[in-house]
């Protein structure tokens, strides 16, 4: 992931794995902190599927928490 701040807006949205090709299902927008407070309060196996989109990238939770 690019350099970013804790301020940065981004996209928190978990990635399901559906009978159609599964969907993005967005949790929150806002600042990057609190995205990953929000994360970090998910269950396991919603973490799994979780991605942080800032404005040119996009990055697996787990991979940012180094999981």
């Amino acid at each position: 992931m690019r350099t970013t701040n804790d301020d940065a807006s981004v996209r928190l949205y978990h990635l399901s794995d559906g009978p159609e090709g599964g969907s993005a299902d967005t949790l929150f927008y806002g600042p990057f902190h609190q995205a990953m407070e929000i994360a970090a309060q998910q269950p396991a196996e919603v973490q799994d599927g979780l991605f942080i989109a800032t404005d040119n990238d996009v990055v697996a939770y787990l991979d940012l928490i180094g999981e």
